[in-house]
């Protein structure tokens, strides 16, 4: 018998998509390796805030209905769907204070553990997702309402981001961070659906 050409089987795939470099199942972009573009008007910055004041409700919508089971599993030993919110939760004082570093009128951004170490040791599996959800919620409301008290002025000033090494304006910092709620949002999409 003649073997065709057949399209690669699912379980030969889920093989390969263990090797390290090989193939991910998701889609996902690896946010280490993202570029971003911030040639939009900083009038936009309005619209930004409404964005990052969605994240809430939509991280409780994703996560909100799944079962425990599904929200602490840690498929290939990464994180988990409820570690993904716990480390959104992480982020909010570092956002806050880049914020400040704007109204400082500081040199560059201030510099965060690329490693994630917070998250890592914080054993949000542990915690009640209700939690985990509230202080978030309560973290971004004060980003959001520091944020509304920003001078007009400083919305396109531009300081350096320590990672990226480009100068980032205050609109871009915010947009910087709704870009980085949908990475996690689209990493928990991925894990209480089952495909990552």
């Amino acid at each position: 018998m003649v073997e065709s050409s057949m399209p690669l089987t699912v379980s030969f795939l889920l093989k390969l998509s263990s090797k390290p470099g090989v193939l991910s199942m998701s889609q996902i972009p690896v946010w280490f390796d993202r570029k971003f573009d911030f040639s939009f008007p900083a009038e936009l910055y309005p619209n930004v805030c409404a964005r990052l004041r969605g994240t809430p409700a939509r991280l409780q919508g994703a996560l909100g209905s799944s079962a425990r089971e599904t929200l602490v599993s840690k498929p290939n030993q990464k994180w988990s769907a409820q570690e993904h919110a716990g480390h959104l939760l992480d982020l909010e004082p570092l956002w806050l204070v880049r914020l400040e570093d704007y109204v400082k009128g500081s040199d560059q951004l201030a510099v965060t553990d690329l490693q994630n170490r917070k998250t890592d040791a914080a054993n949000y599996n542990a915690q009640p997702l209700k939690e985990i959800l509230a202080q978030f919620r309560a973290a971004r409301n004060t980003l959001l309402a520091r944020a509304e008290e920003v001078d007009p002025a400083l919305f396109s000033h531009s300081i350096p981001h320590p990672r990226l090494k480009v100068p980032m304006r205050l609109v871009d910092h915010l947009y910087f961070v709704a870009e980085h709620d949908d990475h996690h949002l689209a990493h928990i999409w991925e894990l209480v659906s089952g495909r990552s």
